[in-house]
């Protein structure tokens, strides 16, 4: 054995380890290589995760915003222009920034707007307005009407805003009230309306107000005239006398002014009222009052009094019980 390149000094482990010195570092290394890549993939879903997915959520969830319509008063309802006065408190609350100026009132002018509540989540206003109904006047005067405060998102469709009914903040106050109508029901909810077919919609918050007419007032100031000159008229049947004629004849000119200064109160509409389908059943009645006195006063001219007598016989018995059976069917009809 060669000892000429061996130092006496030399310790064989020592020189072991040397040489495997540079293999263990580069382990070492690589190890630390590896985990450091793990880190670099694993760290950015482990700590993005839930901010990626908070911003999806904002980003597609819509505003939501509670609107609450309390109702003071109504004034000048005009069935003949479908308009009507009306003041109340409207509330908006959300979550994020919410004012007037997000929504609409789209059934109506705003005449003046007064400011209570003003902060950057919940507003409150008192606003006076004049809004527009669509009344219908098939049972008139018996009509009933809707009036509603429709209020809608603006400029934001439902995938950005929806408007929620607040139950708390809405509703009528007692005090309010309508001259000559009854306020007898009130509604609130929430639809979507689309202005294209099939384009974006809208959401948008309706606060009904039912109403009809005061019934002590319409029988006074309309059927009790009415009424009273058809009895008069249907009474004049008993007269065997040819003066009867011009009684009825001043019912028949009562009867069309009273239905003149009536209707002109309306519009006019394409459709038959109850008022009209009334006055066709009392100039009909009238007319065959008439009638009956002219054939009267004809055979009371001839002295024919077999015919006189007949007249009278079948008058009474046919024009009354016709009459008031066409009032009471009309009559039914406002409950069925």
């Amino acid at each position: 054995m060669d000892d000429t390149n061996i130092s006496p000094h030399a310790n064989p482990r020592r020189e072991a380890a040397r040489a495997q010195d540079p293999a263990g570092k580069r382990t070492v290394r690589f190890t630390g290589i590896l985990l450091l890549i793990a880190v670099l993939i694993l760290l950015p879903p482990a700590t993005g995760a839930v901010p990626d997915d908070a911003f999806l959520q904002n980003a597609t969830s819509p505003q939501i915003v509670k609107i609450g319509v309390d109702t003071m008063d109504f004034n000048g309802f005009s069935v003949a222009d479908g308009t009507v006065e009306t003041n109340f408190y409207l509330s908006l609350r959300s979550d994020e920034p919410i004012s007037l100026e997000n929504v609409e009132l789209i059934n109506g002018q705003i005449t003046s707007v007064y400011s209570f509540v003003n902060t950057t989540n919940e507003k409150t206003y008192r606003i006076y307005a004049i809004i527009t109904a669509d009344p219908d006047l098939r049972q008139f005067p018996f009509d009933q009407h809707m009036l509603p405060i429709e209020i809608e998102s603006k400029n934001n469709d439902v995938s950005t805003r929806v408007l929620v009914i607040d139950t708390n903040r809405t509703g009528i106050e007692p005090e309010a009230d309508l001259p000559g109508w009854e306020i007898t029901h009130n509604n609130a909810y929430v639809m979507n309306k689309s202005y294209d077919e099939g384009g974006e919609e809208y959401s948008r918050a309706v606060f009904t107000h039912d109403i009809e007419r005061d019934t002590a007032s319409t029988l006074l100031k309309f059927f009790l005239p009415i009424m009273l000159i058809i009895i008069v008229s249907l009474s004049s049947l008993m007269m065997k006398v040819s003066s009867r004629l011009g009684l009825n004849a001043s019912m028949f000119l009562a009867a069309v002014l009273i239905h003149w200064r009536v209707a002109d109160a309306i519009p006019l509409v394409a459709y038959a009222t109850f008022l009209d389908i009334f006055m066709i059943i009392t100039y009909a009645t009238l007319v065959m009052v008439l009638v009956s006195g002219i054939l009267i006063m004809k055979f009371t001219e001839t002295k024919d009094t077999v015919r006189i007598e007949r007249v009278n016989f079948w008058s009474l018995r046919i024009i009354p019980a016709l009459s008031i059976t066409l009032y009471f069917l009309l009559f039914l009809t406002l409950v069925i």
